[in-house]
């Protein structure tokens, strides 16, 4: 059984977190607020991540590195589990196992995100909404925790604002989904939270909010189970 692991602290250093298949960084930048010291991997280029990066693939950098870190978050790609793809019949990995399997086998405490699509595949994860984190937004991300690391779900308030029509102009008293080719970048950049990034990275990433959520949740578990500096 995978138990809690020891954050590593040395006077003045942050907490670690591995940030893998990290795109554009949405969820580095809210482990960063979060108070972790953030490393991203992802097998492209990622000239607009904000943090340090790393390009490699990322189940065998989690593999060979994994133990290093004191928390390791993970985005597996989800164009599998979207409904847009099947639609057009495209193929893409399923990479969900072998994240799990290989996340595992760092015994750190981790997270693995996911979209609605993919919870079946899912072990008991925690939803997270912008309503949650009052965003004008409806982003539903699936988070399933392991090493030690549990999240509580939390309340998932009512959708009362209408969603404007996918890759239409999101007129006002509306929320835009920003997926696919949607219109409104700088919108999207303001309500999510990411003003660094593009339409491509926009469309697939955490709100920061959220990882700050998470990351605040593990630090405050670490130190309370644990008794460390957190």
């Amino acid at each position: 059984m995978t138990q809690p692991a020891t954050i590593r602290r040395v006077r003045g250093r942050r907490p670690t977190l591995l940030d893998l298949y990290c795109c554009q960084g949405g969820a580095a930048k809210g482990y960063d607020d979060a108070g972790f010291d953030v490393t991203g991997v992802d097998k492209d280029p990622q000239p607009r991540y904000p943090f340090r990066f790393v390009q490699a693939d990322a189940i065998a950098f989690v593999l060979e590195h994994g133990p290093e870190f004191d928390f390791i978050h993970a985005s597996p790609p989800c164009q599998h589990d979207t409904d847009c793809q099947r639609l057009r019949g495209n193929t893409h990995p399923d990479l969900i196992a072998p994240t799990r399997t290989a996340l595992e086998a760092t015994e750190r405490p981790w997270v693995m995100e996911n979209v609605g699509g993919a919870v079946p595949k899912l072990f008991a994860p925690v939803m997270l909404c912008g309503q949650m984190f009052r965003l004008a937004n409806y982003r539903h991300r699936f988070f399933e925790t392991g090493g030690g690391f549990t999240l509580v779900q939390p309340d998932h308030p009512a959708h009362l604002v209408p969603q404007a029509k996918m890759g239409r102009p999101v007129p006002p008293g509306h929320y835009g989904q920003f997926v696919g080719n949607f219109s409104g970048v700088g919108l999207a950049r303001r309500v999510l939270g990411v003003p660094w990034m593009s339409r491509d990275g926009i469309r697939e990433c955490i709100p920061p909010a959220y990882a700050q959520h998470i990351g605040t949740a593990a630090r405050a578990q670490l130190l309370l189970v644990l008794g460390v500096a957190a």
